[in-house]
């Protein structure tokens, strides 16, 4: 059998041994560190000016780290994009609050901000206005920003920005992660960029950030002895994790350069093809890493199903995926509140997520195209 394309495996650029021995040199094996610092300031030179980023143990713990910054606690209510992966929505019931499900539009897939503006009046005339807003960058693909803001704006309800697969990724020229009141970062081992696992939040001011960090190692008070007046958590990132970070910073561009070639190539294999569609920037205000390249599959089009391709790749050992079942078809959250129609729930049903790395071979493309010939 060929050896296994998969969807997104982890691309070292080739200096994060040099970052990882420093820490081993200096004995720095901990959650804090030279490691952690520098990467933090290289994630905030990388967003610009009044972004400041607190290295933790994963985008999870980031977002859940956000809510408790917003005061989200039990009883409250959380806007939340659906179709998204569960870490987005996980953190609400973390805190013991009431996930509000919330439909895509089709042109990015992202919260749709006419149905968001719609589930804020209701929940508002039911005596429950909500303590936030999680808008998600799916795949790469920058949310309707501009809209959602205002949405925001308008009746005061804070932004968490989920950014996990959008680093690198920009609206109207603006980084993604520097749009929420507090943004996420994730760099699990199939992100645009590793630590292995590890995530950041971004702040944007350091008063916020300091109290991520001291959230984020068990808020320990200024004090001769452990005191505790908060409840604390061990979120922080490790010193060799964040030296792996270190090395990735210095690749990252070219790993979203190399992702929007990945999405070219299908996009110049499939541009003959009725009724398959690979998911692309409707616009020129936005910029997709495209962390994965995604096909939608018209089935009033063609009698071709994602599980087909999904199968065919299979053979060939290629790694393909289903897009992210949408959260309120999740069972955990059936008894969610939702709002919307069946957008999201449609190109869920209809798309497939395809090889997708910045470490992609040409041989391993001709591999994925070969495979993928039955349905050109």
């Amino acid at each position: 059998m060929n050896p296994k394309i998969f969807l997104s495996s982890p691309h070292m650029g080739g200096t994060e041994q040099h970052y990882i021995k420093e820490a081993f040199d200096a004995n720095w094996i901990a959650p804090l560190g030279t490691n952690v610092n520098e990467f933090e300031i290289a994630i905030e030179n990388y967003l610009g000016a009044n972004n400041y980023a607190a290295a933790v143990s994963s985008g999870t713990a980031a977002i859940h780290l956000a809510l408790i910054l917003l005061g989200v606690t039990r009883e409250d209510e959380v806007l939340c994009q659906s179709m998204t992966f569960s870490a987005s929505a996980n953190p609400i019931a973390y805190q013991g609050a009431t996930p509000i499900f919330i439909d895509s539009e089709l042109e990015t897939w992202n919260i749709c901000p006419i149905t968001l503006e719609v589930a804020i009046k209701d929940r508002i005339a039911k005596g429950k206005k909500p303590k936030a807003i999680i808008m998600v960058h799916l795949y790469g693909m920058p949310g309707k920003v501009n809209e959602i803001r205002a949405i925001s704006e308008k009746y005061d309800i804070p932004i968490i920005e989920d950014s996990a697969e959008a680093f690198g990724s920009s609206y109207n020229e603006k980084k993604c992660g520097t749009f929420g009141t507090i943004s996420i970062l994730s760099f699990n081992g199939n992100k645009i960029i590793t630590t292995s696992g590890g995530g950041a939040l971004v702040a944007r001011n350091k008063a916020l950030k300091q109290k991520a960090i001291f959230l984020a190692t068990q808020a320990r008070d200024e004090a001769p002895h452990y005191q505790h007046s908060e409840i604390g958590y061990n979120y922080r990132l490790s010193n060799i994790c964040a030296g792996i970070g270190r090395g990735q910073m210095e690749v990252l561009d070219d790993h979203v350069n190399l992702r929007r070639k990945m999405n070219s190539f299908y996009r110049d294999l499939f541009k003959n093809t009725e009724g398959i569609s690979v998911f692309k920037e409707p616009s020129i205000e936005y910029y997709s890493n495209h962390w994965l390249s995604c096909i939608v599959i018209n089935p009033k089009k063609t009698t071709q199903t994602p599980s087909e391709i999904i199968e065919a790749l299979a053979k060939d050992n290629i790694e393909s995926r289903p897009l992210w079942k949408p959260m309120h078809l999740q069972p955990i959250f059936k008894n969610a509140p939702y709002y919307g129609k069946e957008v999201a729930e449609t190109i869920f049903n209809n798309g497939v997520c395809l090889p997708s790395g910045s470490n992609l071979s040409e041989a391993e493309k001709n591999r994925i195209a070969k495979a993928l010939k039955p349905f050109l």
